[in-house]
């Protein structure tokens, strides 16, 4: 500065004020778990919680069991009663031996099968067993009469009968717990027959011969090349009365008939034969199956 001129003191500039930093925010901080108190190997048992709910639980389930157990108690009974049904078994056309049907015929097998099959259902309560036949071998009636009687011991065997019942057809139906038929239907027949053709003369005139090499004079017994010998008659007779007395024992001793009222063969209408004690009601299909359920219950 020059000389003579006072000094003058220059005040201090002040700073301009500088702007703070704004504050950052605190990053987050994780809280650390308390560390486990120490254990000595007892397990402590957590702490008990309110048993309210838990008893309205096992309440509502204990009713759920006892609901459910009655409803599958009245289905049950519902099923006894109501859905247990009557199994129609058809024996229709002659009666053979063996497992074939058709529009003819009838094989034993095949009634037994289902007699047996019904019988042993349990959602069968009863039977009845369709009779249309004229009859047919004594064989076949005794092997269908071998399963009616094992039905017969588990459950009621009813018979039906429509046009015709009669000879080894009655056989069978006399079997049964009860008979049912309609008034003109054709039954007892009781009897046994046994047809032999004889064509000889037919051949004679035909200029037609057979010779004939046997064993034994009756093995040849029946052959339409010739008519029966004396002695082969009286054993045909025999044959035949044997299984006629076998028979008609077997049908007196079931349904406790006169013999001299069917002794004879002759074919009785169903009006009559209620009378005779031959058949037991007159009624159709519908009033047998009636019938037989009425059995079964009155076996409850």
């Amino acid at each position: 500065m020059p000389a003579g001129f006072p000094e003058t003191a220059v005040p201090p500039v002040a700073a301009e004020p500088t702007a703070a930093p704004a504050p950052q925010p605190a990053p987050p901080v994780l809280p650390v778990p308390p560390a486990p108190a120490p254990s000595l190997g007892v397990n402590t048992p957590p702490a008990q919680k309110s048993t309210g709910s838990g008893f309205k639980w096992l309440l509502l389930i204990f009713l759920g069991i006892i609901i459910i157990t009655a409803l599958c108690a009245a289905l049950i009974v519902i099923t006894d009663k109501d859905i247990r049904s009557v199994s129609v078994v058809r024996m229709e056309g002659t009666m053979i031996t063996g497992d074939y049907a058709d529009e003819e015929v009838i094989g034993s097998e095949v009634v037994g099968r289902e007699l047996r099959q019904a019988a042993d259902d349990p959602m069968v309560e009863a039977i009845v067993l369709r009779v249309n036949s004229p009859g047919g071998t004594p064989s076949a009636a005794q092997e269908i009469i071998g399963d009616l009687e094992y039905a017969k011991s588990k459950k009621p065997v009813v018979v039906s009968m429509g046009d015709i019942g009669t000879s080894a057809a009655y056989y069978v139906s006399a079997h049964a717990d009860r008979i049912y038929a309609n008034p003109d239907t054709f039954t007892a027949g009781v009897g046994v027959i046994w047809e032999f053709s004889d064509i000889s003369q037919w051949m004679e005139n035909e200029g037609y011969n057979i010779s004939v090499v046997k064993s034994g004079s009756k093995k040849d017994m029946g052959r339409e090349s010739r008519p029966l010998s004396a002695d082969e008659t009286t054993y045909a007779e025999k044959i035949v009365n044997d299984s006629f007395e076998n028979f008609i024992a077997d049908v007196t001793r079931e349904r406790s008939i006169a013999r001299a009222d069917i002794e004879d063969g002759r074919v009785i209408r169903g009006a009559d034969a209620i009378k005779m004690n031959v058949i037991d009601e007159l009624g159709n299909l519908n009033d047998a199956i009636d019938g037989a359920k009425r059995m079964a219950e009155s076996r409850r």
